[in-house]
């Protein structure tokens, strides 16, 4: 694939990837979490180059079907193929599979998180809700306050004995992070499974705070 530099502007040639299975190559795995998937190095300058394209991540151990389509490449063509590609297949050859549709790297690499530590990424969405409404109710500045409420929350990892959940957002020009008990999730859980509208009923759903924003008031 050819690429322009977007410091120097000059054309270098890149191997990208537009498949990835963990099961078979799972080295390819560690470079999504690790982001070195996405990007490039130009030979002429030495800037890195985050590349924009389309990428299938198939787990096969946990069913897992993400499709990488970043809306600013042209990709929505190639995600009313798929869907309509869907709509005609069997669906049973995707019977018991969880299918998403992402937007950016880092949507991915969270996504992969998500589901590798056991956990539901609609449930998290909400569960990413729930902590901003806490965060913002005890912030008194009202530029903060706008600042957490529009910032994109993103989930690290879960951690301590209790399986604390642990975000990561911008804040002030820097990284910072949000500290919650599991229960928050658990309550979360709670609504989903009272509320079963709100999970996706067709396959590979972008499911993010847009998704989530669909059914709280």
């Amino acid at each position: 694939m050819k690429l322009h530099c977007i410091d120097c502007g000059l054309p270098f040639e890149a191997e990208v990837s537009g498949s990835v299975n963990v099961r078979e190559h799972p080295e390819l795995k560690e470079k999504v979490l690790d982001g070195s998937l996405f990007m490039e190095t130009c030979p002429h300058c030495g800037r890195v180059n985050l590349l924009g394209q389309a990428l299938l991540y198939n787990d096969p151990d946990q069913k897992i079907l993400m499709w990488l389509l970043p809306e600013e490449n042209g990709t929505r063509n190639v995600e009313a193929s798929i869907k309509a590609a869907i709509a005609g297949s069997d669906p049973a050859l995707l019977e018991g599979y969880t299918t998403r549709i992402v937007r950016t790297a880092g949507d991915l690499m969270e996504k992969v998180k998500i589901f590798d530590s056991g956990l539901d990424d609609l449930v998290m969405e909400l569960c990413k809700h729930v902590t901003k409404l806490e965060l913002a109710g005890d912030e008194k500045d009202k530029a903060r306050l706008q600042a957490i409420s529009k910032a994109p929350f993103k989930f690290f990892r879960l951690d301590g004995p209790d399986n604390d959940i642990e975000f990561t957002y911008p804040l002030d020009g820097r990284m910072v992070g949000a500290r919650v008990g599991f229960n928050v999730y658990e309550d979360c859980a709670g609504i989903v499974s009272r509320n079963p509208s709100m999970r996706p009923s067709d396959p590979f759903q972008v499911i993010d705070s847009v998704w989530v924003g669909r059914f709280i008031g």
